[in-house]
């Protein structure tokens, strides 16, 4: 085995679509999680923190670059991530880190050839169902991939993927292989709330993940990289939607178990919403679906069971950290890209709505030396993670990439008490699909507000310590007229704090 660098390792993992109370060490009473509960038991697990923007790509563009989406140009999904935008993967990578990245990117199309560019809102159907949905990836991938050394991905959700993964697949299993291709030939298999299937655990994109993180680990530790310290990106495609666990996941967790949340009947009023309900259901089967008890029950159930094998997955991964003799030298981080409703005011999935089940993500962080066990309320932005990252590592900040936004994380993690914002901006630029739609959130310790554009003298106000279920808006009550300028003001101001800086002066005067 290789000399362990005296630089700290990064292993950083991430789920798609998890919500924040889908692990038992947050509270799930059903759900179980050991190996997420183990890890919060040896770090820092935050109660508090919220993604920049509820869509995958545009916070996992944002996870990498430590910008807000107006800025690094991501603002829905279906728009491409720039190749030019600095990275914290291309920092880590000049600095000397072996940076890899395995699962679920999304920072490009699905599945064309790499860097093919659409500008149209219809282009968004040829991202997800590209002419070429098979473009042979292993041979063409483009090396270094924003700044990662080393890639093989899973693209697509549910039974409905390519990429590495795929041609991976085809190698162990023709049939099964085939069988997705089909799939990816029906577009309600690919929205579709629950997609059957019948990949076995062991040839299912989670062990796939886990796999081939695992692999790197083991050749790192055979000295293949030399003395290089390690940054790996390990995400797994789910639990998102279409939902179907295989093997013994699928009935782990059963429907008639499952409690439906409080909020659940409160669709009748998201039909008198004045930005909500002209939208509900307009792509059900992306988002704002509205959804029955016995779909909800059996939706929960399953995304349980999905849950339970990323933990086990993650369970094995850390244990592979330990047998290799990282663990003491490795920083772990683990968050979510966002949440998802499940069945939250009787609506599935994500959307341009002023609910915490989408906005709100997991989060554990361990550093070894640093984190005990303790839990923080400390408002947090996934935007915090890349400086905090770079921070941790004691890479100096004129190395950092230009106008990096967010916070450094670093004084929590010493205090967990410790406060380093006292809001939460959330951008939305919906522009592609069906929907049309511009909304910002502000997120503060005592209150949740949400603007939406074009709708004058209307918003969305709900107390987050009175009124956890976000059933009363506060908007129109007379005693609160002062509070909601004060709020509104709060959100003017970040949302300018936020915005793209002027263009560099280039031209003449």
């Amino acid at each position: 085995m290789s000399k362990i660098s005296e630089k700290m390792n990064v292993l950083f993992i991430m789920t798609d679509q998890q919500r924040a109370d889908h692990m038992s060490c947050s509270g799930n009473s059903i759900l179980k999680t050991p190996n997420l509960d183990k890890l919060a038991s040896e770090g820092v697990r935050f109660t508090n923190a919220f993604c920049s923007n509820p869509y995958c790509m545009p916070n996992r563009a944002t996870l990498l670059t430590g910008l807000y989406p107006n800025v690094h140009g991501v603002r829905s999904n279906g728009m491409i991530l720039s190749e030019d935008i600095p990275t914290i993967a291309k920092t880590l990578g000049k600095a000397g880190w072996r940076t890899a990245a395995f699962g679920k990117l999304h920072h490009q199309y699905n599945t064309l050839p790499f860097r093919t560019e659409y500008q149209s809102a219809e282009s968004f159907y040829n991202w997800v169902f590209p002419p070429d949905r098979f473009y042979p990836v292993r041979e063409n991938f483009p090396i270094p991939y924003y700044g990662y050394q080393e890639v093989e991905t899973v693209l697509g959700h549910g039974a409905c993927l390519a990429g590495h993964y795929l041609e991976w697949l085809e190698e162990r299993a023709p049939h099964l292989a085939e069988n997705m291709r089909n799939r990816w030939k029906n577009l309600a298999n690919f929205f579709s709330v629950f997609c059957e299937h019948e990949i076995p655990t062991e040839l299912y994109s989670t062990n796939y993940v886990e796999e081939r993180t695992i692999a790197f680990l083991e050749r790192h530790a055979k000295g293949e990289y030399g003395n290089k310290p390690f940054y790996i990106h390990c995400s797994f495609p789910d639990p998102h939607q279409s939902v179907f666990p295989p093997g013994k996941y699928k009935d782990m967790y059963k429907p008639e178990d499952i409690k439906l949340p409080a909020s659940f009947d409160n669709i009748k009023n998201l039909h008198n919403h004045k930005f909500l309900a002209p939208i509900i259901n307009v792509m059900p089967g992306a988002i704002l679906r509205e959804t029955t008890e016995e779909e909800a029950k059996k939706f929960i159930a399953y995304t349980y069971g999905t849950i339970a094998l990323v933990d086990h997955s993650i369970g094995r991964i850390l244990a592979s950290l330990e047998k290799l003799g990282y663990s003491d030298n490795t920083i772990v981080i683990f968050t979510s890209d966002h949440g998802d409703f499940m069945g939250e005011h009787g609506l599935l999935f994500k959307g341009p709505a002023p609910f915490n089940g989408v906005l709100q993500v997991p989060l554990i962080i361990k550093v070894p030396g640093l984190t005990k066990s303790a839990v923080s309320n400390s408002l947090i932005s996934s935007i915090d993670l890349p400086k905090t990252v770079l921070n941790l590592l004691n890479i100096s900040k004129r190395k950092h990439p230009p106008d990096m936004q967010g916070y450094n994380m670093t004084p929590v993690l010493e205090n967990p008490n410790v406060k380093i914002r006292d809001s939460c901006l959330i951008e939305h630029d919906d522009e592609v699909g069906l929907i049309q739609a511009r909304v910002r959130h502000l997120v503060t310790e005592d209150y949740k507000l949400t603007l939406y554009e074009g709708i004058s003298d209307f918003g969305d106000i709900y107390d987050r310590k009175n009124d956890p279920h976000e059933l009363h808006n506060l908007w129109y009550e007379n005693n609160f007229k002062e509070k909601r300028f004060e709020l509104v003001n709060k959100l003017f101001q970040e949302n300018l704090k936020a915005q793209t800086k002027y263009p560099k002066r280039i031209a003449g005067t």
